[in-house]
Order: structure tokens, then C-alpha cells, then sequence
């Protein structure tokens, strides 16, 4: 399976990131992000960063139209879903926190059973500046991850 690249984004990328991040915040803080209101729409900065993200970490395996057909996903024991899907597998309703907490994957679901799924939490907490912590970076790339399902979703 092919790993990402970890290796230092370029300033263009640290600040679309940064921008990102900043509006995950609000988009938390506003009551989207985890867990409140289903049906607020996420800012565009936001869903294009999730886009970038999604393309760059997820793609391989749920493939770039998000059907779960990405260039890994036979050689997974799983298939991954189709991530188009998911409000209507739920009812019509986007779970935007539950789905933060199962990208992040740091806190075991015991209800999703064994993951497959790489712990992105870790992956996507990599410093982008200067006095930011782990958790505030990975939560502003998640949240811009959500917010790109959000967008999808059919």
C-alpha cells in the first residue's frame, strides 16, 4: 500500500492550510463540525482544502470520484465505501462528528470494528506553523476533510 508523503508542505500549502484551518475553527466553533446542526454548509475555502486533503491522503483508496474505487482498493481485505453515500446510508442526515472521529482514528470505535483505515489523526497532526499543537492542526485538516464529504454527498 503506498504511504503519503510527509515531507514539508510548501508555502502555498501552509497557507491554504492555515486559511483552512482557521475556518474549521469557526466552522466548529459555529456548530457544523462536530456533532452540531447536520445541514450547515461549510465556506468554499474550507471544502477546497478538504478537497486537496482528500485528494492527497484518501483518493488511492476510495478512489478520486469517492465511490470506493481507488487504484488500492482490491488488494484491501475490506472494500472501502463509497463515501457519495453516506447521508443517505444514514437516513439522509451527514453524521459530520462521527465521521471527524473516525478519520481520526485515535480513539478506537469498537462499533467500526478492526480498522484498516491508516490512524489519521497522527498523519495529518504535522506542524504547519509555528505554536500550533498536533491536535489543533489535525482537527482543521478533519474538519476540512468533513466538510468535503459534506459537499459530495448525493
Amino acid at each position: 500500500m503506498t504511504r503519503p508523503s510527509l515531507s514539508r508542505p510548501s508555502a502555498s500549502a501552509t497557507s491554504l492550510w492555515g486559511a483552512a484551518a482557521l475556518t474549521a475553527i469557526a466552522f466548529t466553533l459555529g456548530g457544523a463540525g462536530a456533532g452540531g446542526p447536520e445541514q450547515d454548509k461549510p465556506s468554499t475555502v474550507l471544502v477546497e482544502s478538504g478537497r486537496d486533503a482528500y485528494l492527497r491522503y484518501c483518493a488511492s483508496c476510495h478512489g478520486v470520484d469517492a465511490h470506493g474505487k481507488g487504484p488500492v482498493a482490491e488488494t484491501l481485505r475490506t472494500p472501502p465505501p463509497d463515501l457519495t453515500r453516506i447521508a443517505k446510508r444514514r437516513g439522509g442526515k451527514f453524521p459530520a462528528g462521527e465521521i471527524a472521529a473516525f478519520i481520526d482514528g485515535r480513539a478506537m470505535v469498537s462499533a467500526h470494528g478492526p480498522r484498516e483505515m491508516p490512524v489519521w489523526g497522527r498523519i495529518l497532526g504535522e506542524k504547519i506553523a509555528e505554536g500550533t499543537t498536533e491536535d489543533e492542526v489535525a482537527r482543521g485538516r478533519i474538519d476540512a476533510l468533513v466538510a468535503y464529504l459534506m459537499s459530495i454527498q448525493e
